[in-house]
């Protein structure tokens, strides 16, 4: 009820600011209002040319034209207007202005209703790099220019860490709720191209950017000002986002960067969205107002380019380049709206069960290291993968371990950011068993009855919302004492279930392996089969595995 209240209070407070006087400006007893959800960045600005609009004492089916603004999450207008249940407004909006048109095109390819064609773009603002004055020109003596392939891991790019010239962070806007966020996936792929590699190369982006997204602008650039953890970060945010927070003094302010390829223009388009014939009239008013001279000159007092990207902010700030960016043209709607299909496939969090194998085999050399040495050493690096959202656990597998099941449970499966028991989180026990655990000499392979065992539990803690995995890390080999793989193959192929699916990846080491016992195991759940033999490829392996989400469920 608390949170009611201050929403209608909110609200209220808003209409007395836009509305203004609102019974000397409207003549009749019944107004036409004007709902209009706008995007956190645009809202102030439009909110102005609300009130400069209702002066004008407009008309539509022959009632005056009063319109009211809020600040609407896109993602939160979105599910409104297909008609989803769960995170939605109270009531549907009359107009909406979001910060990128795919969200507009995504409203009408799911179905949304009573949505006009030809929207109208208010604003445009491009997206830039942005990190503090101090260390823009630490870049520049060291010769970094900003560049789309920053937004990669570090493995990606041919290194295990970032260098000391270069950002150790670049975070982005989480494309499920940012227009730019949304743009910086497209602008991943285009950088990448297409194929098997590209796909590991966008899902490694995808989920290096999950681990650092923010829900909105204000809050990224708020922490390129904390230096409690990233020593060199940069976040990439719309160029109107910067002004804004340049109006704040500060030592060391933050710059706006153009990317050396060319960036991306966001645009803020308005669409009807009344059902109303009347409110929809009434809400065209206004949208075609807002494209003239008076309400553009707003848009650019606050920051903005014009709806037509001719005109820069009125005020530049000193710390935004006034000319006008290389644009890349390579990056079309089309482009844009498949990166968004591309993020909502690969983005889901995880539920994932990793089953170790410590047998002897697991304590043959390979590569200067043993077999398990190497395994957990890439495990190590592949944790950073993953997202607070994850779900994980851990098990490791050896004949007679676990008081006689064939595997020992080191880590329960259950959130990674949180604690199983104690005061330490999941990740950081996961990150102690990589360094700790070790192979135990003289005790055979227990590979089969394990994977059925890790299998079983992933469905007992089967998460609807997240892609549930068993990932098997392994020698390769069983030993015989238990289940066969023809007899695994069929109690799997019995028990997965199409609305219900667990995908089994197993990642071997080393030579010796069993492939054929193990692709029938893997192909029973659509899942996949992988044999390393150096550390880096336990990580490519991983992205692979997941880029597999790109194609299912027709994956060769």
């Amino acid at each position: 009820m608390l949170s009611v209240l201050t929403a209608v209070a909110l609200v209220a407070g808003m209409l007395v600011v836009v509305f203004g006087g609102a019974r000397a400006l409207c003549s009749t007893r019944e107004p036409v209002l004007v709902d209009v959800a706008a995007a956190l960045d645009v809202a102030p600005a439009v909110m102005r040319a609300a009130g400069r609009f209702n002066e004008t004492k407009s008309t539509a089916g022959g009632r005056c034209v009063l319109v009211q603004v809020t600040e609407r999450p896109p993602a939160t207008v979105l599910r409104t207007l297909i008609g989803e249940r769960a995170g939605v407004l109270s009531e549907r909006p009359d107009g909406w202005i979001a910060d990128s048109s795919a969200w507009i095109r995504l409203a009408r390819e799911q179905g949304a209703s009573a949505l006009q064609a030809g929207e109208a773009v208010v604003a445009t603002s491009p997206l830039v790099f942005a990190t503090r004055s101090s260390l823009a020109e630490r870049f520049s003596i060291g010769e970094t220019e900003m560049n789309w392939r920053m937004v990669f891991p570090p493995t990606v790019r041919g290194r295990v860490a970032p260098n000391e010239n270069e950002p150790d962070v670049v975070r982005v806007p989480d494309p499920s709720l940012a227009g730019a966020g949304i743009a910086t996936v497209a602008a991943a792929r285009d950088v990448v191209g297409t194929g098997p590699a590209a796909d590991k190369a966008l899902t490694a982006f995808v989920r290096w950017a999950q681990a650092g997204s923010a829900p909105d602008y204000r809050s990224m650039l708020e922490a390129v000002d904390d230096r409690a953890f990233w020593q060199r970060p940069v976040v990439i945010v719309p160029e109107q986002s910067v002004w804004n927070h340049s109006l704040s003094a500060s030592a060391d302010p933050v710059v706006a960067l153009h990317p050396r390829e060319g960036t991306i223009t966001l645009d803020y388009p308005y669409v009807v969205t009344a059902a109303d014939p009347t409110v929809a009239e009434a809400s065209a008013a206004f949208a075609a107002w807002l494209r003239g001279p008076e309400a553009q000159r707003l848009v650019r007092e606050a920051g903005f380019r014009s709806g037509d990207g001719t005109q820069a902010p009125i005020s530049p700030a000193p710390n935004v380049p006034v000319t006008n960016p290389k644009i890349r043209s390579s990056v079309s709607d089309e482009d844009i709206d498949e990166a968004l299909r591309a993020w909502s496939r690969l983005a889901p969090p995880t539920n994932i069960l990793v089953l170790t194998d410590t047998s002897e085999h697991m304590a043959e050399p390979l590569n200067g290291g043993t077999r398990v040495g190497v395994a957990l050493s890439a495990a190590r690096i592949g944790l950073q993968l993953f997202p607070d959202s994850t779900h994980m656990g851990f098990w490791e597998f050896a004949h007679r371990l676990g008081g006689g099941k064939g595997y020992a449970e080191r880590v329960g499966l259950g959130p990674i950011n949180r604690p199983e028991t104690g005061e330490l989180v999941r990740r950081g026990r996961l990150n102690e068993l990589t360094t700790t655990l070790t192979a135990h000499p003289g005790r055979d392979s227990s590979l089969y009855d394990a994977i059925l065992s890790g299998f079983r539990e992933v469905g007992d803690k089967y998460r609807e919302e997240m892609n549930n995995t068993l990932l098997v890390i392994t020698s390769g080999r069983d030993d015989g004492r238990g289940l066969k793989p023809a007899e695994l193959t069929e109690r799997l192929r019995a028990e997965w279930k199409p609305d219900k699916p667990i995908q089994i990846i197993i990642i071997a080491f080393g030579k010796g392996v069993d492939r054929a016992g193990l692709a029938g195991i893997t192909a029973a759940t659509n899942g996949s089969l992988h044999v390393a033999q150096e550390p880096g490829e336990i990580i490519d392996v991983f992205l692979e595995a997941l880029a597999r989400r790109l194609c299912h469920p027709t994956c060769g």
